[in-house]
């Protein structure tokens, strides 16, 4: 088998620095993982690609829910992909859709344009779980320069999307790449590359990092009702995702 490239999700720079330590290939940049991965700031961004020097993908998502977004959150979406381009993303990921799923063509054409216009990749997210016909959609994107396209195979997890996967790597080959990911571990990674033939993945591990500044009154909340321990967040585990690396090799 031929080394299969393999990209992490990442929430923080810190994310970046432990994918680094583990062997990635390449990451995703995100914040608010829990929501699927939104925006990050620019300090995460510059400060990523100042102690790493990794390829760093950014996504470009305005809010969480959905991907058919107002025109204020479009232009915000816009001046996010020019900033990003401008402090050192190696490239851009993002997803515009209708209300009723469908591509929305102008808007995937104006930041792949963006992307582009700065010698950048572009990656269509896992909107293109939800579309219609997936088939019609990669041929749109195709047109419009898309490098990559994150998918599941339209399933929740890509272990029951391989199927789907594979056809649209059939479907792609020689103009779009095809990046399954979503539910990928150290036990079924090998069957999802088998069973796709992708030449690559992405993933994401996280471990729990305890922060005690908070243990003096445990009655404090700062987020909303779903109330999460104030004293602990994840952090990418480098262990776990490097002895994954050293099998890809």
């Amino acid at each position: 088998m031929s080394k299969v490239l393999l990209e992490v999700c990442c929430g923080s720079a810190d994310d970046v620095i432990q994918a680094q330590k583990a062997g990635a290939d390449r990451v995703e940049l995100n914040s608010d993982l829990f929501h699927g991965g939104l925006t990050p700031t620019l300090g995460e961004l510059i400060v990523a690609k100042r102690e790493t020097g990794m390829k760093i993908m950014a996504m470009v998502r305005p809010r969480e829910g959905g991907f058919c977004y107002t025109e204020a959150e479009f232009a915000t979406a816009v001046e996010d992909a020019k900033l990003l381009l401008a402090h050192g993303a190696d490239g851009l990921v993002f997803g515009f859709l209708h209300q009723d799923g469908s591509l929305d063509g102008e808007r995937t054409k104006i930041l792949a344009g963006l992307a582009q216009a700065a010698g950048k990749e572009s990656v269509f997210h896992r909107a293109i779980d939800v579309v219609p016909d997936w088939r019609k959609t990669l041929d749109q994107l195709i047109s419009l320069g898309i490098t990559r396209v994150l998918t599941s195979g339209q399933e929740a997890d890509v272990s029951l999307g391989t199927g789907t996967v594979r056809e649209m790597i059939s479907y792609g080959a020689g103009r779009i790449q095809i990046l399954p990911g979503a539910g990928i571990t150290a036990r079924n990674m090998e069957r999802i590359i088998a069973e796709t033939g992708c030449s690559q993945i992405h993933l994401a591990a996280h471990k729990v990092q305890w922060d005690s500044s908070v243990s003096n009154n445990r009655a404090i909340y700062y987020g909303g009702a779903l109330y999460p321990p104030e004293d602990r967040f994840q952090v990418i585990d480098s262990g776990y995702i490097g002895s994954m690396v050293e099998r890809l090799l």
